[in-house]
Order: structure tokens, then C-alpha cells, then sequence
């Protein structure tokens, strides 16, 4: 970067290409504009050692691509047709995720994250969910963390300036085309500008809005100061849930639930309960269903009347009853050794395929899956003598900010790439985020590269007023009357109980009414002392973000929205009433053979915080493109311009 003077008492600094985020998405796009030979450009974060792809993953994390092995009649139009089967996906970038997917994979082998290979150099697969075919791979546990690590060892290689500390507050556009972004210190408190012609926004996903929560601590998000630059939103009410520990914050997925552990609450004088067993299954019936919700791991309302998803739901009871719940790893359920015979077909065979039938749940853990124990014993939990707590959080937006075949925000010169970018609908395979992120900052690059470098002129006109405010926020930071940090707690609270898998219209206007409140009087937020200024930005941050997706998720409901995906929208005309669940668990599911229609959102300001509202837009997916492939025509196209277009 290069200083530039000031601008209403601020430093300024200009540079072409700011890259917002260290994660494998921000990483990857920041090494591909350097080799495609753009210098001018800075990464920007507020700690490099934070962040969900470093900080993240399972038992066995997933990485969905193109089949790269074996007989499977696998297609790069296959996996885009698959993909844009879970419903509000936009064909055009179905069909960039799936023709990027194996250079995009074969890049990160090459840059040395382990993905394995048999003898004869194939990369071997499996199914995960939503996968017809074996798409799936995995280097373990860590394989977002070795993402991130060997990209940013490739952006450490080129040179690339890195600021780190710094957290964004404010992102300038002016006509609809973006300025630049203001940045707090997080270590002096000060704020600067960084003017730019391009921003791509790898900031990950809005984690900081809920409480329940399996992001990592060091993940909040960027997406309110999206909406406020006039970033629109889209499929903002599809998320997914699912059960996870909540020291640490990690998926209990496959291994940790296909070994049968015991699942038992715990009330305020230690009383335990083994609820699943109070359910009305027999008990081969819910060992299979604990069984299938390894693979089934997040919440789908589609498996909750019949399925593995009632356990997401009993458990979140428990936990609504003042009780905490635990995963018991040194006994089986009910205490009872496990009727392995009465066992659905595909959790027996798989256990004793596999040899994982002692008569412990740690035992069976230990020989099906040691790393998978010793994970926790490394983060100092020894499943061997404790219990894991869990509670139903979130884990993934499946939507975002509304982007371009070529990840362009409808604001001129910001991509969203990776979680933060809506390129995923209502249901996606395991692993394809991953396969998201990588595939979508390459196209972001591309486009930089070709559309938007040389011959800029730093534009620092009509800003002042946008800078202006946000100083003024600095300023008032000290002098509030009301808890910041305890005010951003209850309102992470609240959207985990109204905004997360279980929704209703009332739960979610009166949510909605305590977001509008704190927004309208956030003057009145403080914090103790400098050094806990950034948590008030990231506060107002969650608040436009919750401000946004709430009222997305009412204008859903008000628009005849179905359960759908991982959200159970309560309807008490509904015709589905799960046995022994109160009238919450009313509901009527989507109609899959009707069209899916994209929710598009948009943030519109006034002349203060008063003055916000959200409107909303509806159309159908964008088809998959059917384009011409004759070769001499896409040959003489791209000795043109590369076919950036």
C-alpha cells in the first residue's frame, strides 16, 4: 500500500486489489492475481491465525470435487446438474464450481495438502451426502487448516503485503462502484482508509450472529457492512445446523456418532437423564438412527418425522429445559450392551466391517477412528474418562451475498468469495463449500485480472460523510450507558433461539423488533476501555447482518414458505406433527416438484440508523447454460480475451 495523506483526519493509503479475509478462499485469490501478475495488491485481516478454514473441521473433513477415480460415469455437466438440484442454485455458477473443481483440487494437491491416492496416482473417493457418486475426499480432520496453510505459504512466497490487525468497519462506494474501506486497528484503536478500485470480501461467513454456535470464537464475519455498502443478499434463510461440542467448538459427525455413544442431559443438580430413550422408538430403531446421523450430520427437516434428524431435536429440548447435553463415550446406551443383530442392515454391517464392535463406545471409537479421539485429548478433553458437551448449532450459511458468474457483488468491483459468497441453495453435498471457495475466488481473480487492473485513478471524492461516520461511532465509544458486550451476547442469544432451526413468524418479529431497537439507539453501546472498541463495530456488524436475515426469514414465511432444508418453519395448519413433540413441530414440507424461487435482499439507509429497511426480491434460478462448444469458436474466443466476458 501506499500512504496517500489524509482524508477527515484519517490516514489514507491507496491500492489497486485489497484482498479482506486469510482463509483458503482469500489466500487462494490473493496467489492467483500475483502469478497473473498483479502487484499491486494488499491482503487485509484481523488475524491471520483466525478464521473459519483454519479453525474448523470433523472427524473426517470433506472436500467435494469431480470424480478422479475409478469406473463412476462422472461429468463436469453431471456435477453441475447435481448441484443445481438443491434448489435456488443459479446454473451458471453450478457450472463454474463444477469446470473449475478438478484444476482447482489438483492445484491444492500439487501445493502439498495430503489428499490421498492409490498406487497408480488416482485420488480416491467416497459418498458423501447428496452425492450420487464418490465425489468426496478428505486429508483428515484438518483439510480446510492444510488448505490454508499451503496457500498462505504460496502468498507468503510471492511477497504479497499482509496487514494484519486490521478489522474493516466501513466498505466507501460511491455510484454504485466501490471506493475503498476503513479499518480499526486492533491493537492502537485507530482508524485509517484504505481507498482501492477492487475489494474481495473473504470474510467467511456471518458467525457472529448466533450464540449455539460450532464457528470457531475468532470467526464474526463481514456480511452487515456488505448489506450497508448496498450489497444485496440472497437464499439468506438457508442454513445448516447440526449437533456439535461446544468446548470445542468442533462437528461431532460420522465416527463420533456411528460408534453408538450414549446421549444423556444433566439438570442443575446433576440428575441424568438418557432421553433418547424416553422417545418412542424401540431401541434398535434409535441406536440406527444415532447410527445414521453420522453421515446424515446436519439437521434436515426432511429425516425429523422418520429419520436421524429427531435427534437434533431432542436434543435441543434437553437444552431448552435449563439442561446441558453430553455425548458419554464410556458407556452404551442405557447402560445395555448394543443388540447388534436388531440393528438396521447398513449400521451393523458397517461396524462389523470395520471390526468397531467392543463393548464401549470409546473402544469402538478407538478402533474405527483413532485420530478422531485423540483430537479432543489434544485440545485437552480425554474421551476415555469425560463427557463432550453438545448443543444443535450453526455451522454453515448456505447462502450470502448475490454474486455473478464471475462473483461480482451487484455493487461494481466487490466479489464475495468463499462461505460469505451465495453460491450454494437450499441443500448441497458435504464438502462442496470447500470446493466453493477454491473455485470461486480463481473466477474472481480472472476477472480482476483481465477487467480491472492498470490505469486506475484513486477517487476520494463524496466520502467524507460515510468516514465521517464512523468516526463518530469511535468517538462515542467510551461514553454509552449500556453494555456492549453483554447487549451482543443476548443478541446472539436471541437468534439462536428464534432465527436458527425452529422458526416462527412471532418468534421472529419480536427478535426483529429487539434488533431495530438496538440498531436505532447504538450510541448508547460502550465499551470499558480502547482496547475493546472493536467488539462494538462487530456488534453493529451482527446487528445489520441479523437485521437483514431475520427479515428475510419473516418475508419467507409471509410468502407461503415451507419447511425446507435445515429450518423447520412452525405452521399450525400443517399436516406433519412428529409423535411427542409440542405444537412447535407443526409444519408442512416444500413441495420439491414445484420450481425453486431465489430470495434476493437488499439493504436501503436513510439519513441515520432509523431509517433502515430491507426489501425483497423473487425470480427463478438462472438455467445452466447450454453454450457453444465448437471448438474453433471458443479457440478463436479465447486468443481473444481468454472467454472473460
Amino acid at each position: 500500500m501506499k500512504a496517500c495523506g489524509t482524508i477527515s483526519n484519517l490516514k489514507a493509503y491507496r491500492v489497486e486489489t485489497v484482498i479482506l479475509g486469510s482463509g483458503a478462499a482469500g489466500f487462494n485469490a490473493a496467489d492467483l492475481l500475483h502469478k497473473g501478475g498483479a502487484k499491486d495488491i494488499v491482503l487485509v485481516t484481523e488475524s491471520i491465525r483466525a478464521g473459519t478454514s483454519r479453525n474448523t473441521g470433523s472427524d473426517k473433513q470433506t472436500y467435494y470435487k469431480l470424480s478422479l477415480a475409478g469406473s463412476d460415469p462422472d461429468s463436469i455437466r453431471a456435477l453441475a446438474d447435481d448441484l443445481f438440484k438443491g434448489r435456488c442454485v443459479d446454473g451458471d455458477i453450478a457450472l463454474c464450481e463444477a469446470s473449475l473443481s478438478a484444476p482447482s483440487f489438483l492445484r491444492l494437491a500439487d501445493m502439498g495438502v495430503p489428499f490421498p491416492q492409490n498406487r497408480y496416482g488416482e485420488y480416491i473417493g467416497y459418498k458423501t451426502d447428496h452425492d450420487p457418486f464418490r465425489r468426496a475426499t478428505s486429508a483428515g480432520p484438518y483439510t480446510s487448516k492444510f488448505m490454508t496453510e499451503c496457500l498462505e505459504k504460496a502468498v507468503l512466497a510471492d511477497g504479497i503485503e499482509i496487514a494484519d490487525g486490521l478489522q474493516c468497519v466501513r466498505i466507501l462506494v460511491k455510484d454504485n462502484q466501490v471506493k475503498g474501506i476503513v479499518v480499526l486497528s486492533r491493537k492502537t484503536a485507530e482508524l485509517s482508509v484504505i481507498f482501492c478500485r477492487s475489494l474481495v470480501l473473504a470474510t467467511g461467513g456471518p458467525a457472529g450472529i448466533y450464540s449455539m454456535s460450532v464457528y470457531p470464537e475468532s470467526q464474526f464475519g463481514a456480511t452487515g457492512i456488505a448489506f450497508e455498502a448496498g450489497c444485496r443478499g440472497k437464499n439468506l434463510t438457508e442454513w445448516q445446523y447440526g449437533l456439535a461440542s461446544v468446548k470445542p467448538r468442533w462437528n461431532v459427525s460420522g465416527s463420533y456418532m456411528q460408534v453408538l455413544p450414549r446421549f444423556v442431559s444433566v439438570d442443575k443438580n446433576d440428575k441424568e437423564y438418557d432421553f433418547l430413550s424416553d422417545y418412542p422408538y424401540s431401541r434398535p430403531e434409535m441406536l440406527s438412527r444415532v447410527f445414521l446421523k453420522g453421515y446424515q450430520w446436519p439437521f434436515d427437516i426432511r429425516k425429523l418425522e422418520k429419520g436421524s434428524s429427531i435427534i437434533d431435536m431432542l436434543c435441543h429440548l434437553e437444552i431448552e429445559k435449563g439442561r446441558k447435553v453430553y455425548l458419554d463415550y464410556t458407556h452404551n446406551p442405557d447402560g445395555k450392551e448394543i443388540p447388534w443383530k436388531e440393528l438396521s442392515e447398513e449400521a451393523r454391517s458397517y461396524l462389523e466391517s470395520s471390526g468397531a464392535t467392543e463393548d464401549t463406545p470409546i473402544k469402538r471409537l478407538r478402533k474405527l477412528n483413532e485420530p478422531a479421539y485423540n483430537f479432543y485429548l489434544d485440545k485437552g478433553v480425554d474421551l476415555e474418562k469425560e463427557y463432550l458437551e453438545i448443543s444443535l448449532s450453526a455451522q454453515h450459511n448456505n447462502g450470502g451475498l448475490s454474486i455473478d458468474a464471475w462473483w461480482q457483488s451487484n455493487v461494481e468491483g466487490i466479489f464475495p468469495v468463499g462461505e460469505c459468497a451465495a453460491s450454494h441453495g437450499v441443500y448441497r453435498p458435504g464438502g462442496s463449500a470447500l470446493n466453493a471457495g477454491q473455485c470461486g475466488s480463481r473466477r474472481a481473480a480472472a476477472w480482476i485480472l483481465a477487467k480491472r487492473t492498470g490505469n486506475w485513478e484513486c477517487d476520494t471524492k463524496g466520502l467524507d460523510d460515510q468516514i465521517r461516520g464512523v468516526s463518530v461511532l469511535l468517538s462515542d465509544a467510551l461514553s454509552g450507558s449500556s453494555d456492549a458486550r453483554e447487549a451482543y451476547e443476548n443478541a446472539k442469544q436471541r437468534m439462536s433461539l428464534s432465527g436458527s432451526a425452529i422458526r416462527s413468524a412471532d418468534a421472529i418479529r419480536e427478535a426483529l423488533k429487539f434488533v431495530c431497537l438496538s440498531l436505532e439507539n447504538f450510541k448508547t453501546f460502550k465499551v470499558d476501555r480502547k482496547s475493546q472498541i472493536w467488539i462494538l463495530f462487530e456488534f453493529r456488524n451482527a446487528l445489520l447482518t441479523q437485521k437483514v436475515y431475520l427479515a428475510s426469514m419473516l418475508d419467507y414465511i409471509e410468502n407461503g414458505g415451507k419447511s425446507r432444508g435445515a429450518s423447520l418453519y412452525t405452521d399450525p395448519r400443517g399436516q406433519i406433527h412428529p409423535v411427542n413433540l409440542d405444537d412447535r413441530f407443526i409444519y408442512n414440507l416444500e413441495d420439491e416438484r414445484e420450481p425453486s424461487v431465489i430470495q434476493e435482499a437488499g439493504l436501503v439507509l436513510g439519513t441515520d440508523d432509523k431509517a433502515i429497511k430491507v426489501v425483497f426480491s423473487r425470480r427463478p434460478p438462472r438455467p445452466i447454460p447450454k453454450n457453444d462448444d465448437f471448438f474453433e469458436n471458443v479457440w478463436a474466443r479465447y486468443r481473444s480475451d481468454k472467454c472473460v466476458f
